[in-house]
């Protein structure tokens, strides 16, 4: 037992090392312009539909009050990344202070898997929506919607504080060099000096429940609201049941598509190249995307955006 104490005081003690992308540093460079350009275009793009959903009495309903808490989530999430990820693209020095890796894997942990969560309730919410469009008011009523809200916060900080916790206990013997760009899971249970096996079977289970069981939600979801649409004869009816699903389709298949690519692997394959690139994707340029998905093809968020734009 005091040895074990030992290891775990000794695997606390130093800063870790991020290697990230340093074994191409003329990708560094181009990385650093294109992360940059996609986190000033994520603050922005996520900040103005917060501010408009709250402005504008038009978008005072359950989707926009979920998509408030999508862009908060997003943001939450890229900023525990991206300015260290910046800083570590731009100098030589790939540190981060066991502390501030902690803050990163515990904030990063916890917004990821509130997204998971958040996506599934969005699409009960178009389900509602499409297939009791009568009852929509009534079923979708406040209480119901802070509810499900409350739900995907409660999961996505109870998860962070299991795998969380659990991950950085694990005895990791002065290991320090961490083979990827970001202090997640997968990456740190590599740095543990133990047998990792239980700690593998916990991660994966974990992710059964908040990536794959949300997913199995939203394709149910997605399945009876498939059935209702083929049931209209109006094509002015099916062009906007497509409007009011076709963005949460997208920002639904980029994160879930790549998420689940990371975590729903074997973790030997994890630290390759490819693990990097589609970790990118889903904590940077996802985050980025969704507004831009959002606004581009939402009639009521551009027609907010240009009333507000006339008031200022």
């Amino acid at each position: 037992m005091h040895r074990v104490m030992m290891m775990i005081n000794e695997s606390l003690a130093g800063d870790f090392i991020l290697v990230g992308f340093s074994d191409q540093p003329q990708l560094e460079k181009v990385l650093f312009v294109v992360v940059l350009i996609s986190y000033l275009l994520t603050l922005v793009g996520n900040t103005a539909i917060i501010l408009v959903s709250r402005l504008d009495p038009v978008l005072h309903t359950p989707m926009y009050y979920f998509l408030t808490n999508l862009s908060f989530v997003d943001l939450c999430f890229t900023t525990s990344i991206v300015p260290q990820l910046l800083r570590n693209l731009h100098s030589p020095a790939k540190t981060i202070t066991r502390i501030g890796c902690a803050i990163q894997l515990y904030i990063s942990l916890a917004m990821g898997s509130t997204e998971c969560v958040l996506l599934a309730v969005m699409a009960f919410d178009r389900y509602a929506a499409i297939c009791q469009p009568l009852h929509y008011a009534t079923v979708m009523h406040t209480r119901l919607c802070h509810s499900l809200a409350g739900i995907a916060w409660l999961s996505g900080v109870g998860n962070t504080l299991i795998q969380g916790t659990i991950t950085l206990r694990l005895p990791r013997c002065g290991n320090r060099t961490i083979y990827h760009f970001i202090c997640e899971v997968p990456a740190m249970i590599k740095l543990a000096c133990v047998n990792i096996h239980a700690s593998e079977v916990q991660l994966f289970m974990a992710s059964l429940v908040l990536l794959l069981l949300p997913l199995a939600l939203v394709l149910i979801s997605y399945g009876y609201i498939i059935q209702a649409v083929m049931r209209i004869k109006s094509a002015q009816a099916w062009h906007k049941a497509l409007g009011t699903c076709g963005s949460h389709v997208l920002v639904v298949a980029l994160f879930y598509g790549t998420s689940t690519a990371v975590y729903i692997q074997p973790n030997s394959s994890y630290a390759h190249s490819q693990g990097k690139f589609i970790t990118l994707l889903y904590t940077v340029v996802a985050p980025t995307l969704n507004p831009l998905i959002y606004t581009l093809r939402n009639k009521d968020v551009k027609g907010a955006l240009k009333r507000l734009y006339e008031k200022v």
